[in-house]
């Protein structure tokens, strides 16, 4: 007859492997409910535009609605932060974007810890910015451009899509290595500032590629560079700023993440869904489309290219000595 102290160490032996099935069972069936996407920006701009892409062919694989909730405000903070408080049962997700890395150095009071509280889970594609102006604006290149700001000191607005955005520090980094100053000015999110660029309120945007390219085809705007080193395939015709101001670089890197201590398995099958989403000659095709190819890698991966960039723009935010309480 087994002694009570037996079946109580054959009970604890058994207990591990039977959580880790469970587990496994979970993420197995996972998602059983529709999972929220946090997009820390309004409908309309680059990181909108991605998100929904990826939602809705996940949605479409899953059988789950990946759910796009925009919260805009602080500059991306109020959606990281929303991420980082949600329960990590992979039910919440967030669109890791530019101002992720860039926010840890320039906010001095956040409340989290963006390369500590989220975990990474798959990256979406790099793209570069673009040095776009209104029909207003006579120059036609990056050299009459920098000519044309010298010679009307404080009449040029630069448009970005919030303070400490990509769309932001790639217009600072622009002024810090050409000796040119531009008014900045903050909007929530691309959509509006590009309503004012149409209208002529502001004059330049150094806009993510997604939001910007359809006016720039149109004709209704006008490209002047891209924030690369090399031309983007996309616009061929369009030079890199770097080809007149050497060593400007300045790309956007997007994808997911998730509350840290997420479930490993549910990590895993969203890398898998989404590499495998990645890799659809449509989707190849859309991601080319809106300015950048797919990043098709592991999520350990990804969560090096955050700490990388997470870097390279602190760089960027002390050169230009800001700093936003």
């Amino acid at each position: 007859m087994t002694s009570r102290r037996s079946a109580l160490g054959l009970i604890g032996i058994g207990l591990p492997a039977l959580l880790a099935s469970a587990r496994g069972a979970s993420a197995l069936d996972y998602p059983t409910r529709p999972v929220r996407f946090l997009v820390g920006y309004p409908p309309g701009g680059a990181t909108d535009i991605i998100a929904r892409l990826i939602g809705q062919r996940l949605s479409e694989r899953l059988g789950q609605q990946f759910v796009i909730e925009n919260k805009p405000g602080a500059g991306n903070n109020i959606g990281t932060e929303t991420a980082v408080n949600a329960e990590p049962d992979g039910y919440t997700v967030l669109l890791v974007n530019p101002a992720n890395y860039i926010n840890t150095t320039l906010y001095t009071n956040l409340k989290f810890n963006f390369v500590r509280d989220i975990a990474a889970v798959a990256s979406f594609n790099r793209v570069p910015n673009v040095m776009t102006v209104n029909k207003d604006v006579p120059a036609k290149n990056v050299a009459e451009f920098i000519a044309y700001v010298k010679a009307n000191p404080g009449k040029v607005n630069m448009a970005s899509s919030g303070n400490g955005t990509s769309v932001h520090l790639s217009g600072e980094m622009f002024m810090a290595m050409t000796g040119t100053t531009m008014q900045h000015v903050p909007y929530r999110g691309a959509a509006p500032a590009i309503t004012d660029m149409l209208g002529g309120q502001v004059q330049v945007i150094f806009d993510n590629m997604p939001s910007i390219i359809q006016h720039i085809r149109s004709g209704a705007l006008r490209a002047l560079g891209v924030t690369t080193t090399q031309r983007s395939p996309q616009l061929p015709d369009v030079q890199a700023i770097a080809e007149t101001v050497p060593g400007y670089e300045a790309s956007a890197l997007f994808g997911m993440g998730a509350p840290k201590n997420t479930p490993k398995e549910i990590i895993v099958k969203l890398n898998s869904e989404i590499n495998a989403v990645l890799a659809e000659p449509d989707m190849k095709a859309r991601l080319a489309d809106l300015g950048g190819d797919p990043l098709i890698q592991s999520p350990e991966a990804f969560g090096d290219m955050i700490k990388a960039e997470t870097e390279k723009w602190k760089k960027v935010v002390e050169f230009a000595g800001l700093k936003v309480e």
